[in-house]
């Protein structure tokens, strides 16, 4: 990891007038502004194709904020006021003079040291281009440090990923680029190595004597909205596993670092991805099921199915909704099953692990008709972010029962302030020079090849879509892929 050095820089947001720059990047800025984070020695440059000037653009951050804040008046002059647009169309020559002249001006304005973020919240077809362009004409090249962040997808399957990755190499070194995964700026995800390396309860158990199986969920009640066109093209193992649920896996089996230092912490993440069963794609229905919803209810209200939502999509064959097995040959997980799903139109909007701890032995408070619960270590990612643990107690009934009782912990009840949004915590993580809770190329590079094999098998046979109610708990398929091995899914609510 690089030493930490003061946040300062010229952050250079490339597709400023995009939504992801007007949801999730200008939101998180103000609010490193607003708790101290960041202060005189930052400003922000927006760089898209529209013709606009600066009020503008400040116009366009002031109304991105409007629904974080009570009034007006909390969004202070002295904060717009470091936000300068430049015009600019990332395949002509001089778009990245300009932007250079208006760079250097801010930097003697700002006394940022010459550091220089570059965010790309841009299709990631321009990806390359603009890496390569930015070297070509010295914005690489300041008096600080120059750090370049990708927003995913990196890639559509393996050979497009190197591609793209040689791309943005011939430009920028390995340790100059932050692949952004907005999942490990989560509070919870980030607190698996917490509750893992930090709690000898469950450090001492985190192993297969102990440990019967793992659950990772994602689910969505939204459909596919103004997003029709890139997810029909990506579908949920590509938008959601490849990255998000395959990174909290990596986090969930890791050996300890020796140190919590970046290049420690990734060294034992890879070594996951490496340990990951590869699935034959002749096979791959024993391992992962596939789903796409059709009409539904979502709270009562009418949904149509996936098919109906555009009429591009009419035919798709793209799935919705993804459930897996995924088995790890190593030490410590040989015979544990790591289960995730992911889906839209879900019942419910959750990211939850549930560590399904294996049962005594020797049962004494169980008989036919009363099944007693396993422990369970529940992890909640979102919305309600915290941990329950899941134990049993004698029942206060008479004779001689046990009952589940939980041990809640609830991060949203903590007395302090509210925890910090991913982005806003992975944007100070890159001006401080920490990658760690950023995607190395070695981990983008096998989770693509474990991938690929999956769609590989896909291409092989027609699904029978739609197969689950928009609404439900997705198709009937992977609950009978967790029964064959005698376990459940457990519920994404009440747990």
């Amino acid at each position: 990891m690089e030493k930490q050095q003061e946040p300062k820089a010229v952050i250079v947001i490339f597709g400023a007038t995009g939504d992801l720059a007007m949801r999730k990047l200008f939101p998180s800025i103000y609010n490193l502004y607003y708790n101290g984070q960041i202060d005189e020695n930052v400003a922000v440059v927006g760089a898209a194709r529209k013709p606009w000037d600066n009020e503008t653009f400040r116009e366009h951050v002031k109304k991105s904020l409007m629904n974080k804040v009570d009034s007006e008046e909390e969004i202070p002059d002295s904060f717009l006021s470091r936000f300068f647009y430049e015009s600019v169309d990332v395949t002509e020559p001089s778009s990245y003079q300009n932007l250079q002249h208006l760079i250097t001006t801010l930097e003697e304005t700002y006394e940022t040291d010459g550091n220089r973020m570059f965010y790309l919240a841009m299709a990631p077809e321009f990806f390359g281009t603009i890496a390569q362009n930015l070297q070509a004409y010295g914005l690489k090249d300041g008096q600080g440090w120059t750090r370049l962040v990708i927003e995913k997808p990196f890639g559509h399957d393996l050979p497009s990923a190197q591609k793209l990755n040689n791309q943005v190499r011939e430009a920028f070194d390995e340790e100059q680029i932050y692949r952004i995964d907005h999942y490990l700026g989560k509070e919870m995800v980030q607190n698996i190595e917490v509750i893992r390396f930090a709690n000898g309860i469950f450090g001492h158990l985190w192993n297969n004597q102990y440990i019967s199986n793992i659950q990772i969920t994602s689910s969505e009640s939204l459909g596919v909205e103004e997003r029709f066109h890139f997810y029909n093209q990506s579908g949920a193992v590509r938008d959601m596993v490849q990255n998000h649920m395959l990174q909290m896996l990596a986090l969930l089996a890791m050996e300890p670092p020796i140190k919590l230092e970046t290049d420690e912490v990734r060294s034992e993440k890879i070594k996951v991805f490496r340990a990951m069963r590869p699935i034959k794609p002749e096979k791959v229905d024993q391992y992962f099921i596939r789903g796409q919803y059709g009409a539904g209810e979502i709270d009562g209200n009418p949904v149509k199915s996936y098919q109906e939502e555009h009429e591009a999509l009419e035919s798709s064959n793209t799935e919705t909704f993804v459930a897996g097995k995924i088995l790890i040959d190593n030490y410590r997980w040989a015979g544990v099953p790591f289960y995730i799903r992911t889906g839209k139109r879900m019942a419910e909007k959750a990211a939850k692990i549930v560590v399904e701890f294996k049962n005594m032995p020797m049962n004494l408070y169980y008989d036919e008709k009363d099944y007693q619960q396993p422990n369970l270590l529940v992890i909640n990612v979102q919305p309600e972010e915290g941990v329950t643990l899941h134990l049993n107690a004698k029942s206060n009934q008479p004779g001689i029962q046990a009952e589940p009782i939980k041990l809640s912990y609830s991060y949203n009840c903590k007395e302090r302030i509210s925890a910090p949004e991913a982005y806003e915590k992975l944007l100070l993580d890159c001006m401080l020079g920490d990658a760690t809770n950023f995607t190395h190329w070695d981990e983008v590079a096998l989770s693509w090849k474990f991938i690929d094999s999956i769609i590989e098998g896909w291409k092989m046979q027609k699904p029978d879509f739609p197969n689950y109610k928009a609404g439900s708990k997705g198709p009937e398929a992977a609950n009978q892929l967790l029964e064959k091995d005698g376990f459940h899914w457990w519920p994404i609510k009440d747990i």
